[in-house]
């Protein structure tokens, strides 16, 4: 598969939020404003392809030569959380605001299943160094874009005369599942 390729699929047609259902928890609370979704993205965008990097060469080269691939779950786990705590860290001496607006999503990242979802489709498809980089980038792009186009409507939905029931959440998710069907028009 070409690199153009893994790049499509990866930001496109296997979109780790809209046809995976992966990192739902970020991707609702954050996206309420265009500012947090695109620092959310951007966050998502440092941790999974640093974090594909570290595990694609911890995978390869230490836990595949001593037969330790049992372990790989809990690696990648504790390579992404020490990255969200790099970010989290950065975050907070550069911008106490967007830290107190991000709130308990940005920890949540560490759990985020888009990021661990891109780690081990990178490790079951088997690809090599510049493919991991390539799909892992695409992967997060794609969130990006996603959470921000999705925050982008939820504030022109904020001012409109949306049913009180419809507010907040649901709205969200309507809005999520129409993009979701859009994008699997793709597949």
């Amino acid at each position: 598969m070409s690199l153009i390729s893994i790049f499509i699929v990866g930001f496109l047609t296997e979109n780790i939020v809209l046809t995976k259902f992966l990192g739902l928890c970020s991707f609702l609370g954050t996206s309420n404003k265009r500012k947090n979704s695109f620092w959310m993205g951007l966050a998502v965008i440092f941790v999974t392809v640093i974090s594909s990097i570290f595990s694609y060469l911890i995978y390869n080269y230490i836990l595949v030569p001593y037969k330790a691939t049992y372990l790989r779950t809990l690696m990648f786990i504790l390579i992404i959380a020490c990255l969200v705590k790099i970010v989290e860290i950065f975050i907070k001496k550069v911008s106490k605001t967007l830290y107190k607006n991000l709130g308990i999503y940005l920890p949540l990242i560490t759990t985020n299943c888009a990021v661990l979802g891109t780690v081990l489709v990178v490790i079951n498809n088997n690809y090599n160094f510049l493919e991991t980089l390539v799909f892992a980038f695409a992967s997060s792009l794609g969130y990006l874009v996603v959470i921000y186009v999705l925050s982008t409507i939820r504030e022109k939905l904020n001012n409109s005369d949306v049913p009180e029931s419809f507010k907040g959440y649901p709205i969200a998710l309507i809005v999520a599942t129409i993009m979701a069907i859009l994008f699997g028009r793709f597949i």
